[in-house]
């Protein structure tokens, strides 16, 4: 539900004068969010919807298309021309400095850059400063209500089962026909997830050997005998509407017991993934701020101190929500230095790896702060071994 006064206060908690938000045919989903045109068709025509600080909001819409935001409050200025698209813009930032836009400078972070450059220098020319809204689109898009927390809680019980399902899978068809592939292994998952009422966008990857060194590897037919290492990456969530994703990664070895090299490796990913958590637990408990590049380089010191920091080759975690990866910030200081803010309400994955040319491995849990701040690791229990699939 739009909430103005909400966002009026998160805009004088982060000290903007206001809020543009602004869309093209579909090409600013966030802000589409904001306003709750999220189902709505996507219009041909540019408009704006400026939220001051404080006072009333302003519209500026197209005369074709002077319905596209009625749904919401504030007085409508319509444009038809060029000329008037422009005087429009200066007068919703009039007497504004700092301006919240979807816009991050030199493109510093993609996921929150959808306003081209061309708009930004527009409102630029008025005297106002665009500036990251980020923040402002966690607060009212990444962030999870109690109803999305319990079916997350939900999900997380499938996807935690869907484990014991595939290692018990490929243990019978070793011991039955000494092999299994990938993809009989991917679609057992997938049935696990329709008995139990869940929906993904794609199928878990499932890499055995060196196919587990690829971190977006597309599951095949190679085939999976005793002997190998297997990493099985898995994402779904509850096929109702606002439900969102748990998105997990285990490994295991086909045998009764673990080579070293393979528990090597997994014990300084689990130790990194562990520094992680810590990092969000401690600040969160001490009331200091925290920002997505913080937990990445908290993984990464460890895995670089044990000789791997080339092998760790992308960011730490993700923003999850009803999309596995979500519009909140990521915990990165690798693909990008994420400077957005780690929130109350939002969830996000821990996933580091090491990735070499026989054998990746990765641990990736979940990790979702309530209001209380609370912090809370969903996915079952850590895995804190290699599985022994045949064990």
């Amino acid at each position: 539900m739009f909430d103005l006064s909400a966002i009026q206060e998160s805009l004088q908690q982060f000290q903007f004068d206001g809020w543009l938000l602004y869309d093209f045919r579909g090409s600013n989903v966030l802000a589409r969010r904001v306003l709750e045109l999220g189902e709505t068709p996507i219009g041909s025509r540019r408009f704006f919807y400026c939220i001051p600080a404080d006072g009333n909001p302003r519209k500026l819409v197209h005369r074709i298309e002077s319905g596209a935001l009625d749904h919401l409050p504030g007085e409508k200025t319509i444009y038809l021309t060029w000329e008037e698209l422009e005087a429009g813009v200066q007068h919703l930032v009039e007497g504004m400095r700092r301006v919240a836009m979807e816009y991050s400078p030199r493109n510093g972070n993609p996921y929150i850059s959808k306003v081209d450059a061309g708009t930004v220098e527009l409102v630029r020319s008025f005297g106002a400063e665009p500036l990251p809204s980020g923040d402002l689109i966690q607060q009212f898009e990444a962030t999870w209500d109690d109803e999305q927390w319990a079916m997350h809680l939900e999900a997380a019980n499938y996807t935690d089962s869907a484990y014991d399902r595939a290692w018990k899978f490929i243990a019978e068809r070793i011991r039955r026909d000494g092999t299994v592939t990938e993809r009989e292994v991917q679609d057992e998952i997938m049935r696990h997830f329709a008995e139990h009422g869940m929906t993904t966008y794609h199928p878990p990857i499932v890499g055995v050997g060196p196919h587990s060194g690829d971190p977006h590897y597309e599951t095949g037919d190679a085939p999976m005998r005793a002997g190998d290492f297997v990493l099985i990456d898995l994402w779904a969530k509850l096929d109702k509407p606002r439900a969102v994703y748990s998105d997990l990664t285990r490994v295991g070895f086909i045998g009764s017991s673990v080579p070293e090299k393979y528990e090597t490796i997994f014990q300084i990913v689990a130790q990194a993934r562990d520094a992680a958590i810590a990092c969000v637990r401690t600040a969160f408990s001490t009331g200091e701020p925290l920002q997505g590049w913080q937990v990445d380089q908290a993984c990464r010191d460890v895995i670089t101190s044990a000789g791997y920091g080339t092998a760790f080759v992308h960011r730490t975690g993700h923003s999850i929500g009803q999309e596995t990866h979500g519009n909140g910030a990521n915990m990165d200081n690798l693909e990008t230095h994420e400077q957005r803010l780690v929130l109350p309400r939002t969830c996000f994955s821990v996933e580091p790896g090491i990735y070499l040319p026989e054998f990746g491995v990765r641990s990736e849990i979940n990790v979702f702060v309530d209001k209380a701040r609370q912090v809370h690791v969903t996915g079952g229990e850590l895995q804190r071994n290699v599985v022994p699939i045949l064990a």
